[in-house]
């Protein structure tokens, strides 16, 4: 299975169960592994073989800016379902991290694995 990643994706929104956190938006950071239906992409040379990670993109800022989760857990299993569900993707591992959120600890959160884990 090949194997789409985006990595890095940092974005500033209200996420938290503590009434401070949901004042002002925090950086989170992304990064999305997404294995892929079939693996035509580099022999076609087409966007129709493979999962559209600016889409993926799109649907990610979407979400993020339409509704609020209170924990990142709940963000990495939306995202995660989110593509398996709406890009076709039979495996996803999605890591959401808090960046600076506890003193002396650079950043804190989740990664989780959906769908059938790729062979390599």
């Amino acid at each position: 299975m090949d194997i789409v990643f985006l990595e890095e994706i940092k974005l500033d929104i209200v996420i938290g169960i503590y009434e401070w956190e949901r004042k002002v938006p925090q950086t989170i950071r992304i990064d999305i592994d997404i294995g892929l239906p079939h693996s035509r992409a580099g022999e076609t040379d087409s966007i129709a073989d493979t999962i559209d990670y600016g889409a993926v993109m799109a649907r990610i800022r979407q979400t993020a800016a339409e509704r609020h989760f209170s924990l990142v857990e709940a963000l990495a299993e939306h995202i995660a379902a989110l593509i398996r569900t709406e890009f076709g993707a039979p495996w996803v591992k999605v890591s959401v991290a808090k960046l600076g959120m506890l003193r002396g600890v650079k950043r804190l959160g989740i990664v989780i694995e959906r769908g059938e884990r790729p062979s390599v």
